[in-house]
């Protein structure tokens, strides 16, 4: 499978099939493709539709089957960027749930929950991700541009749970409260934080999309107005 990211801040990866070849994505995310396409729609079992209900993502997925030589485009759902990410086996990723948006077959999708009951509680985004494991590659959407950082072992990173996009299996993931009272009340960054730690790689975005509907919810005219 050969591929190319297109479209700018309105993304789109357009992959290029051999006969024969597949690609899975979520239900609702396919752009265009060439008439050589087949699509086929499965959910992968109670089990595994169940898990895909509780990271958000559609219960079903569709399958792409390329009958002949041809192409067939994924869109991003809204503004941002979409990274490739290379799954190999026993080097499992985890993302941020609604986050895939397109993989090759080997690639396998499942729910991930942050062991710590603090972060299903306070942490909002942290606690019910999603797991790339098994092989091949996958593509995922990115709220704004994306940063790449590689911790050593026991290595920190402090990150607002929103800017969190991803990171490797290795790396432990920890809900920490802001402290001091008036930080809380007047520093506007909320109760909570994201402790990233050491060893692997860690993936961030620059504008999660709850900050964008937050920017932008003043100059929404109300149905009073």
């Amino acid at each position: 499978m050969q591929y190319e990211i297109v479209g700018g801040a309105f993304p789109v990866v357009v992959c290029h099939l051999v006969r024969g070849e597949q690609m899975k994505t979520e239900s609702g995310s396919m752009a265009w493709m060439d008439p050589c396409m087949e699509m086929s729609t499965t959910g992968g079992g109670i089990g595994k539709m169940f898990g895909k209900a509780i990271s958000g993502e559609s219960m079903f997925q569709n399958v792409y089957t390329a009958r002949a030589d041809g192409m067939v485009a994924f869109g991003s759902s809204f503004p941002g960027t979409i990274k490739e990410l290379r799954i190999a086996p026993g080097a499992d990723i985890i993302v941020q749930k609604k986050s895939f948006l397109a993989s090759e077959m080997g690639v396998e999708l499942s729910v991930f929950f942050n062991q710590k009951l603090g972060g299903g509680l306070f942490g909002g985004e942290g606690f019910i991700m999603q797991r790339l494991a098994g092989a091949g590659t996958a593509f995922i959407e990115v709220d704004g541009g994306f940063v790449e950082y590689q911790l050593a072992p026991r290595q920190q990173l402090i990150v607002d749970t929103g800017n969190v996009l991803g990171f490797t299996g290795g790396v432990n993931l920890e809900i920490q409260r802001v402290k001091g009272a008036k930080n809380i009340v007047f520093g506007g960054e909320g109760l909570f934080n994201t402790v990233l730690t050491g060893p692997g790689t860690v993936w961030l975005q620059t504008m999660p999309l709850v900050g964008l509907a937050a920017a932008i919810a003043p100059y929404i005219p109300s149905g009073n107005s």
